[in-house]
């Protein structure tokens, strides 16, 4: 009896699933760009984690008015192929995941604003007091570094070893969740990182290259997990 292939796909949202960084896009319009551009030299140097980089940043925005914040969210665009990779996921029955390193507060809106609901979206929080924005992050962990959201740990918590486990994403706070996944798709920052640490992945320009991709990989008789990947998994499971 031939099993069923179960693929469980995790995905990156700023600049992956939206055309622009919005996180980024939000602290070049508020915050002071000097005092921005010395924090994000040291996050990409790895002289400050990204927990402590979102903590600066909102620092850096003395006071934000929440009209103007949502008006700005409201103008940011996702990429149209993403609507039909959600559709593809329905209906091959793909459970799909969205992990950031950016905020709740305007992935939700964003998500809203262009009628997705019900994917599940783990994320950091992000508050606005008396006009002055206060972060969360419910799903830190000291050990990933390069992301105050830890993806990894979603990763291993809504996957076993029978399923296959995707990833699609394009910056820094995805280096440390690659490497416990089967199949990697990656562009920009990441694809560069993947390059340099020898972890196979496949690029892709937008969703409808992962769709063509992941058709073929689903048609394969046999399909093999990576096992790096694997093995990282069974490691962090026994933790568990």
């Amino acid at each position: 009896m031939i099993m069923e292939k179960v693929f469980k796909i995790f995905v990156d949202f700023d600049g992956t699933i939206t055309q622009q960084d919005v996180g980024e896009e939000i602290f070049l319009k508020f915050a002071d760009n000097n005092k921005m551009n010395v924090i994000i030299e040291d996050l990409l140097n790895d002289k400050l984690s990204s927990r402590d980089c979102w903590v600066q940043l909102c620092a850096a925005i003395p006071s934000i008015d929440k009209s103007e914040l949502d008006s700005f969210i409201n103008s940011m665009i996702i990429d149209p192929s993403f609507i039909e990779f959600i559709k593809y996921c329905g209906k091959e029955n793909d459970e799909l995941f969205v992990l950031s390193d950016g905020f709740d507060y305007y992935i939700h809106r964003i998500f809203s604003n262009n009628d997705i609901g019900n994917i599940s979206v783990y994320a950091n929080s992000l508050q606005l007091i008396n006009n002055k924005l206060i972060p969360g992050f419910p799903y830190y962990d000291e050990s990933c570094f390069s992301s105050a959201n830890c993806k990894r740990n979603h990763v291993i918590n809504h996957s076993s070893e029978e399923e296959f486990t995707v990833f699609i994403g394009d910056g820094n706070s995805d280096k440390d969740v690659v490497e416990y996944c089967d199949f990697i798709f990656a562009k920009n920052d990441l694809l560069r990182y993947c390059e340099s640490e020898r972890v196979t992945f496949f690029p892709f320009k937008d969703f409808n290259d992962v769709i063509k991709k992941l058709t073929d990989l689903k048609a394969r008789k046999r399909l093999k997990k990576r096992s790096r990947a694997q093995l990282n998994r069974q490691k962090a499971y026994t933790i568990e």
